[in-house]
């Protein structure tokens, strides 16, 4: 009896081993912030901003002056780069398919973390296949957040002469096996809501671009919306559309 109570109280407590209790015994616990709440209490909604694209192709460097355009508007926003997850929580998983596929799953849950506790999660990543893209997509759909894909487009040669990191010589001349564009594919997004052109935009254009689609999404304000935003009605009118 004694060893049955410390087994429920255990579990009662979420310190789970990993044979202690089957996965039916985990629970979705809800909050009491509704997601109407938190959007009108932060003036914006989440939603991720998944930039997808050949090494190269500048999604970092316009990852981080997004963060930055958002932050000096005011808006809470948070970068996550490729580079810097695998140095951390991803740290365990190599470039195979099967962990490139569980990289970017756990992306998706992490992104959708983010973009559900109010933040504009800008997620630069390869992500080289479609079906993972589209299971990110569907994990915010799932819980009504917006999802706006970026395919952060630049031909493969202009990639390659930039090669800021020398990884595509190092693939060319077979250090690297399995690196995307030269000996995997890279699956190009068929229907992503903005493609950017490097080889023809400067970084500038590249943001501009985004936040006009993340006005477009009701993400951030528009301009006419800003010149208001100290005015109880234009905040007002703002909220009302977030509810």
């Amino acid at each position: 009896m004694a060893g049955g109570a410390q087994d429920d109280k255990t579990c009662a407590e979420g310190d789970v081993g990993e044979t202690a209790a089957p996965r039916s015994a985990v629970y979705w616990h809800d909050g009491s912030v509704s997601a109407a709440e938190r959007a009108s209490l932060l003036g914006q909604v989440g939603c991720t901003v998944w930039l997808s694209g050949l090494s190269g192709a500048g999604k970092s460097t316009i990852a981080c002056a997004l963060e930055q355009a958002l932050l000096q508007q005011g808006y809470f926003a948070y970068r996550l780069d490729g580079d810097n997850i695998r140095m951390g929580l991803n740290k365990d998983l190599g470039f195979s398919a099967t962990d490139r596929a569980e990289n970017i799953r756990r992306i998706g849950e992490v992104s959708r973390l983010f973009a559900d506790a109010g933040c504009v999660c800008i997620a630069a990543f390869i992500s080289p296949y479609a079906a993972d893209r589209r299971a990110a997509r569907a994990l915010h759909a799932a819980s009504g957040l917006p999802f706006i894909e970026v395919y952060v487009r630049c031909p493969l040669a202009v990639a390659e002469e930039r090669d800021p990191k020398g990884l595509y010589k190092k693939a060319r001349a077979g250090v690297i096996r399995g690196f995307t564009g030269i000996d995997d594919p890279y699956e190009e997004p068929e229907q992503p809501e903005v493609i950017l052109d490097t080889d023809q935009h400067s970084v500038a254009e590249c943001v501009n671009c985004l936040l006009d689609a993340l006005r477009k999404a009701g993400v951030i304000e528009t301009p006419a919306q800003r010149v208001c935003a100290g005015c109880a009605k234009g905040r007002d009118e703002f909220r009302h559309r977030l509810n």
